[in-house]
């Protein structure tokens, strides 16, 4: 009970975040009514084989839109009877059925006007057709249940409280994949049909346009090994029996068959750790149409149609008639084996003609359905989109009996309105206003190959892969894993982004500021530019967005501050025990902390006795290698090693100079990662196109960039290309391919035959890694794992976690302390405490370090320093 007038913002947002909705009880003026969009009829790639939600759906209880409770199961006719008596909205919900259904006419036309029931995906409208199949309208029918209703009735019916379902044994454990390569979509019809033979227990496609965007994503693209020429689809059919050899006799017997009949040309069988990379890829799908450039995108207007399977080559004709008329293209992929297939034609929603086309369409695409007596919706619902094509699908005199079913269940109509009846027209909603201008502002990074920052924003297609969990594994996204917020996942923060931007010429629905509260939590870890289907950079989009900011709204203190972080540390270094005193003192250091706005839990990061480059000059010359060089290599003395972390810039150099390389470190500048991370974006060009001409003049062919702070020296890679400027382009993608981790050269040398096991010591040892999150997402820990393995006595395990939390100076900002921490918990912290105590923990980046030793008081080393002190020659300093 709330009182009248109150605005429950907090309670709304929180509802929003499962899918729910917050409406005034119009009965009264103190009482609101709590819904959610559920009554999804959802099916996944084995609907083959197990049909949709709606076939296992036994009990459910609700909550009527009266607010009274009612449980509805599977009832025998005494019982249905008995229902239709009871004095109550469930009484009259039971009687109302009963009156309607009993009718031999409105039977026959719902027998007539619905989808074809050879059709196992079909959820258009309200599922009357299989209500008229029970006992009380057909003799020796099942039992009546409203749950088959109720699924697929997207809430609008009422609210599902809890869920009975049936369980099905477990599959076949021994399954493989065979996946066909086809010349042409045409023929994929055909192979569908021959091997729906063989029970498969999924038959997928993905077509040429869906194979192609997957070759520029990091994480798919390695994905793809199984892929031979240029397909125009393949075809993923999923094999399963008790024993191998029943398993590969069907894969045989089908490919034979395939083979006499003329179809497909490559037939790789996959098998194992495998099959799960082969299904990543087909479930990228969405997420890399995405990756297509400009404002056309493959859109969602009819891809949820599903028609009996037998009818499919003739259905996708008449589809394809559609667009040839319009001189539009589309995107196939998804549930060939079940009927139905995503198809999206390829529009620009922000072009008038093509909004039009949008609409006429789906329009004749609704008639098509229609025509092969296929389903408009196959499993994600009408919604909006389709709820106005429902009279043309189910015809009239059906559509105006889910009208009333609607309002004897809801006749408030509080429960998800404007879903499936009463319907608005289809682009009364639309995301873009045709013909608006959406202004574009000019940016520090280049943003050539999206077209542009806002399209980099419109990448993100709201798939949800952000929405991970710390148990899901990769890195994205750390910030929502700790407090599972939406507002803390990637696509949010591109959401409000893309809000702002659009709405530039009125002012924008969101403010700078709302802008900035939901990018805030966004710790720059760079996972989504590998993880995210779409290829969406938050990172660097939010780096352009504080530019953009400060340009508004003027420069926070603390972000001067930390931007300045190189020059305090430079200064610093020529008094580093006076530096240090002043961090230490319990005195000035609380005064710092609490001027700075850090958190007075962290201990800030001091200066080493002297800097990497002073210790190169004094010692080097007795480092130089003895006899025939490996080559020469030129060490990044980035601002965290040079001045902080300086200890493992010896050992990087005293391993490189035992191995045999010619060490150089020229006179370059900071890598510009703090001024990167701030957002201080045209500060950090100067910086990159200095050290673009400082580097780029001094390498030779084979002459490496080696980092040691992986968010430093993967700068160089990453973002350098993008601040260079024009002019130097072709120079800072010259760095970028010269540029990498002194793991990435040492395994690269190892592969080379240049590194021999025999150079490292004998004894045994554990090491547990921790990645660098921008080390995960840009380059890859396997290169580290090669690294720490060269002894060959030493065990190397790495820990399933993503960012650790630190993000550079996040975690010492007071705010975001405790998320930092949390971050951590969730995986870092507790599989580094229950290690033995023997157990070395490895760790590249600077921060990472600092942010283990503070939550698990135990000490990490750089890669380098493990290495170096595993070499034969440094036996007595180890």
């Amino acid at each position: 009970r709330v009182q009248p007038g109150v605005v429950l913002d907090d309670l709304n947002r929180k509802l929003h975040e499962y899918g729910l909705f917050f409406a005034p009880d119009t009965s009264t003026s103190n009482r609101c009514v709590i819904g959610g969009m559920v009554g999804n009829n959802s099916c996944g790639s084995r609907s083959v084989v197990y049909g949709s939600t709606r076939d296992h759906v036994n009990g459910l209880k609700v909550v009527l839109s009266d607010g009274t409770m009612a449980e509805f199961g599977p009832l025998d006719k005494e019982g249905f009877d008995a229902r239709c008596s009871i004095d109550n909205l469930e009484g009259r919900i039971y009687s109302q059925i009963k009156t309607v259904l009993s009718e031999p006419s409105v039977r026959e036309e719902i027998q007539r006007e619905y989808p074809l029931p050879s059709i196992r995906r079909r959820n258009t409208g309200y599922a009357l057709d299989t209500l008229i199949d029970t006992e009380p309208f057909k003799k020796g029918g099942e039992r009546f249940n409203f749950c088959s209703l109720l699924a697929g009735s997207e809430g609008t019916l009422a609210f599902i409280t809890e869920i009975k379902v049936s369980l099905e044994p477990l599959p076949p454990p021994e399954k493989v994949l065979l996946c066909i390569h086809l010349e042409s979509l045409e023929d994929a019809f055909h192979a569908n049909i021959i091997s729906l033979r063989y029970k498969p227990f999924a038959v997928e496609l993905m077509d040429k346009t869906v194979l192609e965007c997957t070759k520029y994503n990091k994480e798919q693209s390695a994905n793809r090994f199984f892929i031979k020429g240029d397909p125009a689809a393949i075809l993923i059919v999923e094999l399963a029996g008790f024993t191998a050899d029943e398993v590969s006799e069907k894969a045989f017997n089908l490919e034979k068959d395939l083979r006499n009949e003329g179809y497909g040309y490559h037939f790789p069988v996959i098998g194992g750790k495998d099959i799960v990379r082969v299904w990543n890829l087909r479930k990228a799908a969405l997420g890399v149409l995405s990756n297509m450039k400009g404002d056309a995108r493959p859109v969602s207007v009819v891809e949820d149609t599903a028609v009996d399977v037998a009818g499919m080559a003739g259905y996708v004709a008449g589809f394809r008639e559609i667009l040839s008329k319009y001189g539009k293209s589309c995107v196939y992929h998804a549930h060939i084996g079940s009927g139905e297939l995503h198809m999206r034609p390829v529009l620009n929603l922000k072009d008038p003609g093509d909004g039009k086309i949008f609409r006429n369409i789906a329009f004749e695409v609704a008639r098509l359905v229609k025509k092969h007596r296929g389903s408009l919706s196959g499993e994600h619902g009408d919604g909006r989109l389709r709820g106005e094509f429902i009279p043309l699908v189910l015809g009239r005199k059906n559509h105006e009996l889910l009208c009333n079913i609607k309002k004897c269940w809801d006749p408030g109509n509080v429960f998800n309105p404007g879903k499936i009846t009463s319907t608005p027209p289809m682009d009364t909603f639309l995301r873009y206003e045709p013909g608006r201008l959406h202004i574009e502002p000019d940016t520090v990074y280049d943003f050539s190959s999206t077209e542009g920052f806002l399209r980099a924003a419109e990448k993100c297609n709201g798939s949800g892969d952000c929405r991970k969990t710390n148990g899901s594994g990769g890195v994205m996204c750390p910030s929502y894993m700790a407090t599972l917020d939406e507002k803390d996942t990637t696509r949010a923060r591109a959401n409000i982004l893309r809000e702002y931007l659009s709405g530039l010429p009125e002012g924008g629905m969101a403010s700078l500021k709302d802008v900035l509260n939901i990018m805030e939590l966004c710790i720059l870890c760079k996972g989504c530019k590998s993880e995210c289907p779409s290829g969406v950079d938050m990172a660097k989009l939010k780096t352009e967005f504080l530019q953009y900011y400060y340009d508004k709204e003027g420069i926070p203190f603390r972000a001067r501050l930390i931007a300045g972080l190189s020059f305090f540390n430079r200064m610093g270094s020529l008094w580093p025990s006076a530096y240090n005193f002043f961090l230490k003192n319990p005195f000035t250091s609380v005064l710092l902390k609490k001027t700075a706005g850090f958190s007075l839990h962290r201990e800030l990061p001091l200066l080493y006795k002297t800097t990497l480059r002073k210790w190169f000059e004094r010692n080097y010359s007795s480092l130089l290698p003895d006899g025939n060089e490996m080559g020469r290599v030129i060490v990044f003395a980035d601002e965290f090693t040079s001045y902080n972390d300086v200890h493992a810039g010896i050992s990087t150099v005293k391993l490189l100079s035992a191995l045999g390389y010619r060490v150089e470190i020229p006179p370059h500048i900071q890598s510009g990662r703090a001024l990167i991370s701030k957002g201080f974006l045209r500060r950090a060009a100067g910086i990159a196109r200095r050290n673009i001409k400082i580097l780029g003049s001094l390498l030779g062919e084979d002459v490496p960039v080696i980092g040691i702070e992986p968010s430093a020296i993967l700068a160089l890679r990453d973002e350098y290309p993008d601040l260079a400027g024009d002019e130097l382009k072709g120079e800072a993608e010259k760095v970028a391919r010269s540029a990498m981790l002194i793991d990435e050269f040492i395994s690269r040398e190892t592969d080379r035959g240049k590194i021999a096991k025999e150079l490292f010591t004998q004894e045994p040892a554990r090491i547990l890694l921790h990645g660098h999150c921008q080390q995960k997402a840009v380059s890859s820990t396997l290169h580290t794992m090669k690294m720490l393995s060269l002894p060959p006595n030493y065990s190397v395990e790495e820990i399933p976690s993503g960012c650790c939390g630190m993000a550079g100076s996040f975690g010492y900002e007071k705010e975001h302390y405790d998320l930092s921490m949390k971050i951590g918990e969730l995986v870092l912290f507790p599989e580094i405490r229950s290690a033995p105590r023997n157990t070395l923990i490895a760790a590249p980046g600077t921060s990472c370090r600092a942010h283990i030793l503070d939550g698990t008081g135990r000490k990490a080393l750089h890669p380098s320093e493990i290495l170096c002190s595993a070499l034969k020659v440094f036996s007595k300093e180890r």
